[in-house]
């Protein structure tokens, strides 16, 4: 498919196309990536503003079959019985297959692990009620059947849930305690990041106290009240404190290639089926800790 540019449209690509052809923007957005969406025959981004006799060239979309299969991955599990399953997910898992990248995730795990899991969330996201970063290790719910996964995700929809999160993040904070209340949303210029931003964007409030402070880096503990995508390292970066060795919105060079600094060590819930209120915490993995120590000794 071909289109020509009539006039000075001053509109950006993905906008115009959304209304020009039948793809959604994020159909649109993930062709543009791929260089199924060409323009004058080059590549291009989806910020590009269009000019008068551009060539938009727009391959046929197909549509890449994804299939989940069980694999097994040792799973660090830290409690499980008929409703749910506790996972502390280890540094450079992602929770859940994608285009691409059909293995090695938490879910192939546990489809391994356990025949019974929820399928609210579809075949891609069997019990999953909600996901950490990749390169974020710590603490993560898992349902086993339907009921549990509507339950534990009206807790957290009704900020029932506690989850608390430390990080090693860049610069000294002078206060002990803060809260960053700034909405979220997709950054405008970079589709595959998301900024504080007032387009398109949600509520996400984010607590923090100073645990310890170092030379030229903080050891705080954050409390989400919401659960935004990268919701910690967008606020922590929109403060100007970014997580230490986070490679998208760090800032600074990496310090190794072993993850970024934040874990999820605590989470707190109702069990879907008792009503009991059950709190879980985890120790930092290896990979935080020797980061950590680096900064330890630079303070003595």
């Amino acid at each position: 498919m071909e289109i020509v540019v009539d006039s000075n449209i001053n509109c950006r690509i993905d906008s115009y196309l959304s209304s020009k052809i039948d793809y959604s923007r994020s159909k649109i957005s993930k062709m543009i990536a791929q260089n199924k969406i060409l323009v004058n025959g080059k590549s291009t981004k989806n910020s590009y503003i269009l000019k008068e006799k551009d060539i938009i060239t727009i391959e046929e979309y197909i549509k890449e079959e994804i299939n989940v299969e069980g694999e097994n991955i040792p799973l660090d599990i830290v409690y499980e019985d008929e409703d749910i399953i506790i996972v502390n997910k280890p540094n450079g898992m992602v929770v859940h297959p994608a285009v691409g990248n059909t293995k090695g995730t938490l879910v192939n795990a546990l489809l391994y692990h356990s025949k019974e899991l929820s399928k609210v969330n579809g075949e891609f996201r069997p019990g999953i009620v909600h996901r950490i970063d990749a390169y974020t290790t710590g603490l993560l719910m898992v349902a086993k059947n339907d009921k549990a996964h509507m339950i534990l995700s009206k807790e957290l929809e009704k900020k029932e849930t506690t989850r608390k999160y430390i990080a090693l993040v860049w610069g000294v904070i002078k206060e002990d305690t803060a809260t960053i209340d700034a909405p979220i949303g997709r950054d405008l210029n970079d589709r595959k990041k998301m900024s504080v931003t007032s387009t398109n964007s949600k509520n996400a409030v984010t607590h923090l106290k100073v645990l310890k402070r170092f030379k030229n880096a903080t050891l705080i503990e954050l409390k989400l009240e919401t659960g935004r995508t990268h919701q910690i390292r967008v606020h922590m970066n929109y403060i100007g404190h970014p997580v230490v060795n986070d490679p998208v919105y760090g800032r600074r060079k990496l310090i190794d290639d072993t993850g970024q600094c934040l874990h999820a060590y605590l989470l707190g819930f109702k069990h879907p089926k008792t009503n009991k209120f059950m709190e879980f915490k985890c120790d930092l993995p290896e990979c935080f800790k020797n980061i950590l120590d680096k900064f330890e000794k630079e303070s003595l």
